[in-house]
């Protein structure tokens, strides 16, 4: 029996401005005979009647209210203001740092900021730091990602029309952005969220435009308008990517289609000759690779013009890199390294730290002198290299470290054994079968520095040289010791294990310097080192001088690349407020943002918008399923011109969704709820698309003819997500709420922001501070577990985060209690918790909260005990290097290697001094939270 034949799908009367079909070679049942594909209308956007565009400038006014409304609240450092503020104080000083993002949206926020007049002096370091009194410009940085929000709206509403739908479903999308509180909040601060939503908006604007130019045929390519929207589509694939490499995946999506509408081409002999075909595949090259990879370089150009002082970031690079920035270049050196020579020794793997030592003691193992890696050139870096005898004199061996220094260098070659003298505290580096300090493995020995005044060493301070041939340059850097030229290990004589250093900082006795062991089993290149400072004094000015390669442009280019790929990939461990991409269309969990004065700022979407989209989605993906299902079983669906365009136009949007969100199930490192918002963009195109098709161009639903229907379906849709979005809206403004009603809209207990954080009644604020100022300041807590100690801390008694107790009330008891939670953030009974105890490990994330109880047993008030509470730092950006400890410091290469051990112990302390409150990512700091 034959299969039925499929209800039929077409398109009825014309939408009002909308275009006539294409008008093609035809055979047959009316397709045509070249690449113009069937049913296409010309859906210019310049075209555009006046009706739609009083129209979207009234969505756009609208937007612009909704987006700028008190966006100078709050008046203090909020969430990830204090990276992205940070880093346009680094832009204007220009000091060089390190983030895992292409540099185009922080340059644009440095550029607000400058252009209001900001000179860079604040730094943004803690959340909750007061705006007002230093006359920091924030509103005007804020009005950047505002602005960019504004832009989303006609953005999104012009790519409806470009795509085919009418001007109701238009206006539709354009209102369910303005009104979906997740795009609203990132859109009001100082984040790279919105340019990142704007650039992906106008990249898919373009090529939905681009796509519709040629899907006319023949007729239209190469017009200027084709090369308009295929050059424009370049530049926002160019800009997208250059704001995060999220940016990627609009790439991914742009290059599938362009590779289909080859393909297409390619099957229309008639029309595209092979020389047509190769214009048409050079053009997309041209438009859709050269122009994006030109305009990626070109912000990282701008980046190291800006960029020309060393900063904290810089210990992230290799050695010729940092020599590149002022004050760091290093003068030519002698490349002959001699017994006498004092040096400095270089890690080759690790960011490129120093052999360092100081005047403390370790607390445990030997209890001789500390032996660490340090980030920053210092005299505490600088070694004499003996031999291990004593140069023979006229009467007899010359004693003392300074024995070479009058007589002709001796070069030290491969396979040579001799001692290091460390210079300002006068022992050697020295090594023994005692454990490592942290790292207690059997195979890794501690490195120390032992000795006194007169002691000539033993034979514990005895080091091999073996030079590594093949890392190391030209041909006599591989049978002698050459600064910079030649990469070596040093082996302990006596115990065969090689010095080494890996990611391992040591506790707060060692000023969280990194871990130097004696390694019998370590991997080639944490135990590989090479001499970049060399002095002797009898190499004079004449000998021969080396000094690092100038990596150019290019290799500067390259190297961040691979340094922000690694540090991206780096950050893994688990975080108070992620979540997994399973959980981003359902809208499970948000982010906590800022908390002060009883408001909150947290980051949730519109569960109307969410959850509609998502349907949509899947609708689509349901759709699809049967519809192969049915072609395969020989039905002719796809005979049908509107059931075609169905499948194509909103299978395009489709992909764009699953571009930018299945690549994250991939993803090891943290992820977060604003990671869905490009997919999330997409998903709202899904809606509006399958509305227009149900209501306007499929005929075997009855609707095209009572528009009535579709105009009300807007209606009811716009009303319950402008009721969802008032309703969640003080979370999204940081505005005044109450008790009962955030609880009444409290959907589900993983949305855990904090509603005991607000006042039980409005009027109450009016005696509250005013919001931002430059009192405590931080976020609500998150889900309370453990007993975690956060960032800054102050006493309970200088916290004014939750209602506390009043003098006259009487406080019975402080109770006290560790609750656990999943990776969820589901809340674990005690029966749950003795169920996984030996089967999983439990770790500290949250800050210790104390309930105050009074003689009636009732609770008084939730405050945080001995905890600030302040909202997390964001983990993908401004990590410190693995082994930096603090502030840059000079370089100490011209300095005599004489200071005293006092000095180091002031200069270290200083450090230490300057790193208490640093915010850490939670990469660095596992209690952390975002």
């Amino acid at each position: 029996m034959p299969p039925r034949s499929p209800q039929k799908m077409h398109t009825g009367e014309k939408s009002p401005g909308k275009k006539t079909p294409i008008e093609a070679p035809t055979l047959g049942k009316g397709k045509p005979t070249d690449y113009t594909s069937h049913g296409v209308t010309d859906n210019d956007i310049f075209l555009l009647p006046g009706s739609d565009l009083q129209l979207l400038a009234l969505l756009t006014a609208i937007g612009a209210v909704v987006r700028l409304f008190r966006i100078y609240q709050p008046a203090s450092v909020v969430f990830d203001e204090v990276h992205f503020g940070g880093f346009a104080s680094k832009y204007i000083k220009g000091k060089f740092f390190m983030d895992v993002h292409p540099p185009l949206a922080k340059l644009l926020l440095t550029l607000a900021g400058w252009l209001a007049g900001f000179d860079g002096e604040f730094d943004f370091k803690d959340i909750g730091k007061d705006y007002i009194g230093p006359k920091v410009p924030y509103v005007a940085m804020r009005l950047l990602p505002a602005v960019f929000g504004v832009l989303t709206i006609p953005t999104i509403f012009l790519t409806l029309k470009a795509a085919g739908c009418r001007t109701t479903t238009a206006a539709m999308g354009a209102a369910l952005i303005i009104f979906e509180n997740g795009l609203l909040t990132q859109s009001r601060l100082i984040l790279l969220d919105s340019p990142l939503i704007i650039m992906t908006a106008f990249t898919a604007l373009a090529w939905t435009c681009f796509t519709n130019q040629h899907e006319q045929g023949p007729a239209k390519a190469f017009d200027p308008s084709w090369w308009f929207w295929l050059v424009a589509t370049g530049l926002g694939l160019g800009a997208t990517v250059s704001v995060k490499w999220v940016g990627l995946f609009t790439i991914a999506w742009v290059g599938s289609l362009t590779i289909v509408q080859l393909w297409i081409l390619l099957g229309d002999p008639k029309t595209v000759t092979p020389r047509l075909w190769f214009k048409h595949f050079l053009a997309r090259v041209f438009c859709l690779i050269v122009i994006p990879v030109t305009f990626y370089v070109a912000m990282f150009a701008i980046h190291f013009v800006c960029l020309v002082n060393p900063g904290d970031g810089d210990g992230f690079m290799s050695s010729e890199f940092q020599a590149t920035l002022n004050s760091k270049a290093m003068q030519d050196v002698p490349v002959d390294v001699a017994y006498g020579s004092r040096v400095s020794l270089r890690h080759h793997n690790t960011q490129g730290g120093y052999l360092h030592s100081h005047n403390h003691m370790y607390p445990t193992g030997s209890k001789q002198q500390q032996i660490t890696l340090y980030p920053h050139k210092d005299e505490n870096n600088v070694w004499l290299l003996e031999n291990k005898t004593q140069p023979e004199g006229l009467d007899g061996p010359i004693a003392g470290p300074g024995a070479w220094d009058d007589i002709p260098p001796t070069v030290i070659e491969d396979g040579a054994v001799l001692r290091l003298y460390h210079v300002t505290t006068g022992r050697r580096l020295h090594s023994h079968d005692v454990r490592a300090p942290v790292t207690e493995a059997d195979w890794q020995n501690e490195i120390s520095a032992y000795g006194y005044e007169g002691f000539e060493g033993d034979a514990n301070d005895l080091f091999r040289v073996e030079i590594k041939k093949k890392m190391s340059d030209g041909p006599l850097a591989k049978t002698r010791l050459r600064t910079i030229q030649t990469k070596f290990r040093l082996i302990h004589v006596m115990t065969g294990c090689a010095l080494f250093s890996h990611k391992v900082k040591l506790p707060d006795w060692a000023y969280e310097q990194q871990e130097v062991t004696c390694a019998k089993q370590g991997t080639l290149p944490n135990s590989i080192w090479y001499v970049e400072q060399n002095e002797h004094p009898m190499l004079g000015a004449d000998a021969e001088k080396v000094n690092y390669r100038d990596p150019g442009f290019l290799g500067k280019f390259w190297e961040l690349q691979k340094v922000m790929w690694t540090t991206n990939a780096g950050l893994v461990e688990s975080h108070a407020w992620d979540s997994r991409p399973p959980s981003w269309p359902i809208l499970r969990r948000g982010i906590n943002f800022w908390g002060k004065d009883h408001r909150q700022i947290y980051l949730i979407g519109n569960p109307v918008i969410w959850w509609s989209s998502t349907l949509a989605v899947g609708i689509y993906i349901v759709f699809k399923g049967l519809s192969v299902l049915r072609w395969q079983r020989g039905f002719k669906d796809y005979d049908d011109v509107t059931f075609k365009r169905f499948d194509y136009e909103i299978g395009t949007t489709v992909l764009g969704w699953a571009f930018h969100y299945f690549p994250f199930y991939l993803m090891q490192r943290q992820l977060f709820l604003h990671h869905y918002f490009p997919a999330l963009y997409f998903a709202i195109m899904t809606l509006c698309q399958i509305y227009d098709y149900a209501t306007n161009r499929i005929v075997g639903l009855g609707l095209q003819k009572r528009p009535v229907i579709g105009k009300a379906g807007v209606a009811a849709l716009l009303a319950v997500s402008i009721v969802a979005f008032t309703l969640y809206a003080p979370l999204s403004y940081g505005n005044p709420w109450t008790q009962a009603a955030c609880n009444k809209v409290k959907v589900f207990d993983t949305w855990d922001w904090d509603c005991s954080t607000f006042h039980t009644d409005l009027a109450q604020y009016a005696i509250s501070p005013p919001v931002g100022g430059a009192e405590q300041t931080g976020s609500p807590a998150s889900p309370a577990a453990g007993e975690a100690k956060l960032g800054n801390q102050k006493p309970l008694s200088e916290a004014v985060v939750t209602p506390q107790a009043s003098a006259n009330e009487s406080i019975l008891t402080r109770e006290k209690k560790i609750e656990y939670r999943d990776q969820d953030g589901n809340l674990l009974n005690e029966e749950q918790v003795a169920a996984l105890q030996g089967k999983v490990s439990f770790s500290t994330r949250y800050e210790t909260r104390t309930k105050l109880v009074d003689e009636a047993g009732n609770e008084i008030g939730e405050g945080p005990a001995g905890a600030e509470g302040f909202a997390p730092p964001h983990p993908d950006v401004d990590r410190e290097p693995e082994t930096a400890a603090g502030v840059p410091e000079d370089d100490g290469r011209d300095l005599p290697a004489t200071a005293s051990p006092e000095d180091d112990i002031r200069k270290e302390k200083s450090v230490e001094k300057a790193k208490t409150g640093k915010p850490k990512p939670a990469s660095e700091a596992k209690e952390a939270t975002k």
